[in-house]
């Protein structure tokens, strides 16, 4: 597989490109979802989404005195847009509450 860069393709494939991680991300944990409780699902992404993130954030730095100057901004940003990102989602599945809440929730 080859990898690809934002810069080698346009930002509309980056965007589908995106979503299918997304989408891809939320398949596997709707599997774990059938035999694990929810919230431990939530947890494991969340964890697994914070330790991938400070990899990142290491791969991006040059030494370790880099890496910690990082730390503050890295953990500013990812709060942030987990905040904004939880926000924009909890407001998007109040509207479609109604319609899924009724075939998703245990019996």
């Amino acid at each position: 597989m080859v990898k690809m860069t934002q810069d080698s393709i346009s930002e509309d494939e980056v965007d589908v490109l995106y979503r299918e991680m997304i989408d891809s991300f939320i398949d596997r944990a709707n599997e774990l979802s059938d035999q694990n409780s929810l919230e431990n699902v939530g947890m494991a992404l969340l964890f697994a989404a914070s330790r991938f993130n400070a990899f990142v954030v290491s791969q991006h730095a040059e030494n370790i005195d880099d890496y910690e100057k990082d730390i503050v901004k890295a953990r500013d940003f990812f709060r942030s847009q987990y905040e904004e990102m939880l926000n924009e989602n909890l407001e998007d599945y109040k509207k479609v509450y109604a319609k899924y809440h009724q075939f998703t929730r245990p019996q």
